[in-house]
């Protein structure tokens, strides 16, 4: 029964981890990334669309994307849409691809983005920790149906604080990748 709940919490603990590292990527760090658009909703034919799905988007260089639709008439429309995203860039139109010029972050956009970075860590941290709370009232109201040992079930506690200390490292481990990768110019 414990190593049930053991299991549930990991499961639970590595979707967090995985949704922090989701918003981490969407950060930029002046360097270009296909992630950066992954936001961008295209509409096609009246239906908002992914951009990777009307378009090969493309990494030609550390400081653009490069948007080739596969339709030309779309070209103007992925321009549209970028501008409307608000992500803070000025896309170019040459009539067969839309590029994207990512501008180098100045030193107070990198203390904003590092500030960012934490927010989105910290959240990840209160879910893993939430995840570890209801995972504990679990165990303790199993002892009482179950009438397993009061060992057991500390001994359950002790493994699913193993477990959180795990995942809030490796938190820890992309929060400090993802600010060394900011601040790098």
């Amino acid at each position: 029964m414990i190593k049930d709940i053991l299991h549930e919490a990991e499961t639970k603990m590595k979707k967090s981890v995985e949704s922090v590292r989701s918003e981490l990527t969407k950060i930029r760090s002046g360097k270009a990334t296909t992630a950066l658009l992954d936001a961008v909703k295209i509409d096609y034919y009246g239906t908002l669309t992914p951009l990777h799905q009307v378009a090969n988007v493309s990494i030609p260089d550390s400081h653009t994307i490069s948007i080739q639709p596969w339709e030309k008439n779309m070209l103007s429309v992925i321009e549209k849409a970028i501008l409307v995203a608000n992500l803070g860039f000025n896309p170019t139109n040459d009539g067969n691809v839309v590029r994207v010029s990512i501008p180098p972050l100045n030193e107070e956009r990198r203390k904003d983005l590092v500030k960012l970075t934490k927010k989105f860590g910290e959240e990840g941290k209160i879910s893993i920790r939430n995840i570890r709370r209801d995972e504990i009232d679990h165990i303790k109201k199993s002892e009482k149906a179950e009438h397993f040992s009061e060992d057991e079930r500390k001994k359950g506690e002790h493994q699913l604080q193993q477990l959180t200390d795990k995942y809030i490292a490796e938190i820890d481990k992309l929060l400090l990748v993802k600010e060394k990768e900011i601040m790098e110019v």
